[in-house]
C-alpha cells in the first residue's frame, strides 16, 4: 500500500546557478574515463585493456577480483589512451579518446517473459549496467549472489541545484518501464518508487507499473533514498536492500530493449560561477572541460562532479562521475577572513541564527557560497543541530562518537546499517565543530563491513 510521508526535519540550501530547463549545444566531449574510485567497495580492480586498444561502448575494461562477475565497461567507442595510476600503482582512471561515430557491442536483446533470474543476472553483470545497483547497508555495488528484500528508487533529488529528473528523463518512458520490469525479477519483495509529494509528478513516474509509488515531501534530505528506506522498510542487521537511480533504471531498460550498453544521460550544468547554466546530453565519464572552459564568470573556481554536499572536487580537465547527474561550479574558498562570522550580513547562508549571520531574514534568497569552511576542526559542541536536520530515528552525534571510538556494539545500536555518507552530509554543512562527517561515516561502515 502506498505511503505518504511528510518530513519536517532538514534544510534546503538555496544556491544561485540553477540550470535553465533547456538543452544546451555545448561541444561534445572528446575524452571519457572510467574511475574505479567512483565505485565504493571495488577492492582489487583488474584492468582488461592496454593503452592503444580499440574498444566499443560496452566492451569490458576492468572488473573487481573480489566480485569478478561484475564487469565495468567502456561508455563510448574509441581508443584507450591512458591507464592512469597513482601511489602504489593505485588505479585512478582509464581514459578513452572517443570515436566521432559511437559504435556498440551487440549484447543481445533480452526477452523478460522467458528469461529466468539467474540468466538475467548474468546478462546484467556482463553488460556493464549492474553497477547501477547499490546495496544497503554499506552503499557498495550489489552482490549478484544476494536477493534483496526490496528495491528502492528515489524519483526526485533535493540536493542543492539538483536537476529536475522529469526533464532529464523526457522521452525515456518505455525504457524506464522495461528497466522496472527487469528489476521485478531480481527481488521477491516490492519495488518502491518514491516521488515528490509537494509537486506534480512527471508521467514517467506516475504511470509506472509494477511498483509501489510513495510520496515524500519536506526539505532536504527528503530526496535521499536512505531517508526514504528508513520510513518505509528500515534495514536491520542481516537484511539487504538495493537502490538504483532513475537514470540507472533507464540504462537497464535500454539494454533490455536495444541490446546495448548506452551510457548517454542528460545532466545539469550548474553553479553561480558559470555564465551559462543549462542541461546537456552527454555520456557517463565525459570530460567536463567542454562544459566549463569559456563558460566562467571568474578564473578562481572549484569544479565539482555532482552536488556541493556529496560531490567530488575535480580539475577543469576532470571527468563526470558514474553516479553523478550534475556538474557544479562555485567560487574557490582558499582564503582567511578574520572574524567573518561576526560581521552582520545577509549574504552568507547559515542554518544557525548566530551573531552576524542574518540569512534567516531572507528565506527565499539565492546565495553565492564558496568552499571556505570558515573554521577548523574542534571538539564536538552539543547543540542538537544534527538531530534537527536528520529526519531519521538515529542520534548522529552519538553515532559519530561511537565510530571515532571504534565501538562496534554502539555503532550497530545507533543505526550504522541505515546510513551512508549522503544521509549525514547536511550534518557536515551545519557542524560548527567542522568535523569531516562523511569521512567518519565511511570509516564506520568499513569497520563494520570488514570486521
Amino acid at each position: 500500500m502506498s505511503k505518504i510521508v511528510k518530513l519536517k526535519k532538514g534544510f534546503d540550501i538555496n544556491l544561485a546557478g540553477k540550470a535553465k530547463q533547456e538543452l544546451a549545444d555545448f561541444a561534445p566531449a572528446q575524452t571519457f574515463a572510467i574511475k574505479p574510485t567512483d565505485f565504493i567497495g571495488l577492492q582489487r580492480p583488474k584492468v582488461l585493456v592496454n593503452e592503444g586498444d580499440a574498444v566499443k561502448a560496452g566492451t569490458p575494461i576492468l572488473f573487481d577480483k573480489a566480485l569478478d562477475q561484475v564487469m565495468y565497461v567502456a561508455p563510448v567507442s574509441g581508443e584507450i589512451v591512458e591507464v592512469k595510476r597513482g601511489e602504489k600503482r593505485k588505479l585512478l582512471e582509464i581514459k578513452i579518446l572517443a570515436d566521432k561515430e559511437n559504435s556498440f557491442e551487440d549484447l543481445g536483446k533480452i526477452n523478460l517473459a522467458s528469461i529466468d533470474r539467474e540468466s538475467l543476472v548474468q546478462k546484467l553483470t556482463q553488460s556493464g549496467v549492474w553497477p547501477n545497483l547499490i546495496q544497503r547497508p554499506f552503499g557498495v555495488v550489489a552482490n549478484p549472489a544476494d536477493t534483496p528484500k526490496a528495491i528502492f528508487i528515489s524519483a526526485f533529488d533535493t540536493h542543492p541545484l539538483a536537476p529536475d529528473l522529469g526533464f532529464t528523463l523526457q522521452g525515456e518512458d518505455s525504457y524506464f518501464q522495461a528497466g522496472l520490469d527487469a528489476l521485478a525479477k531480481l527481488t521477491e519483495g516490492k519495488i518502491h518508487l518514491n516521488v515528490d509529494g509537494s509537486k506534480s509528478v512527471p508521467a514517467i513516474f506516475s504511470q509506472a507499473k509494477g511498483v509501489q509509488i510513495n510520496q515524500f515531501s519536506g526539505p532536504h534530505p527528503a530526496g535521499n533514498v536512505g531517508v526514504q528506506i528508513h520510513h518505509l522498510d528500515p534495514i536491520n542487521k542481516g537484511e539487504i536492500a538495493w537502490t538504483i537511480s532513475p537514470a540507472g533504471v533507464v540504462q537497464i531498460g535500454k539494454l533490455i530493449v536495444n541490446g546495448v550498453f548506452d551510457a548517454s544521460k542528460v545532466i545539469a550544468i550548474t553553479g553561480s560561477e558559470l555564465t551559462k547554466t543549462a542541461y546537456v546530453k552527454t555520456k557517463v565519464g565525459a570530460c567536463v572541460s567542454t562544459f566549463v572552459k569559456g563558460n566562467l564568470n571568474s578564473g578562481h573556481v572549484r569544479v565539482i562532479s555532482g552536488n556541493v554536499l556529496t560531490g567530488e572536487k575535480i580539475s577543469m580537465e576532470g571527468y563526470l562521475g558514474f553516479y553523478h547527474n550534475q556538474i557544479t561550479v562555485i567560487p574557490e574558498g582558499d582564503y582567511y577572513e578574520f572574524l567573518g562570522w561576526a560581521k552582520p550580513t545577509t549574504e552568507k547562508l547559515s542554518y544557525h541564527r548566530a551573531l552576524g549571520l542574518l540569512s534567516f531574514l531572507k528565506p527565499n534568497k539565492e546565495y553565492v557560497l564558496d568552499s571556505n569552511a570558515r573554521g577548523e576542526e574542534r571538539a564536538f559542541v552539543q547543540t542538537g543541530v544534527f538531530e534537527s536536520v536528520t529526519p531519521m530515528d538515529i542520534l548522529p552525534v552519538y553515532l559519530l562518537k561511537a565510530i571515532m571510538a571504534e565501538d562496534f556494539d554502539e555503532m550497530e545500536e545507533l543505526g550504522i546499517y541505515e546510513i551512508v555518507e549522503e544521509d549525514l552530509a547536511l550534518c557536515e554543512f551545519v557542524d560548527v565543530s567542522k568535523h569531516p562527517v562523511q569521512e567518519l561515516v565511511r570509516k564506520g561502515i568499513e569497520l563494520i563491513q570488514y570486521s
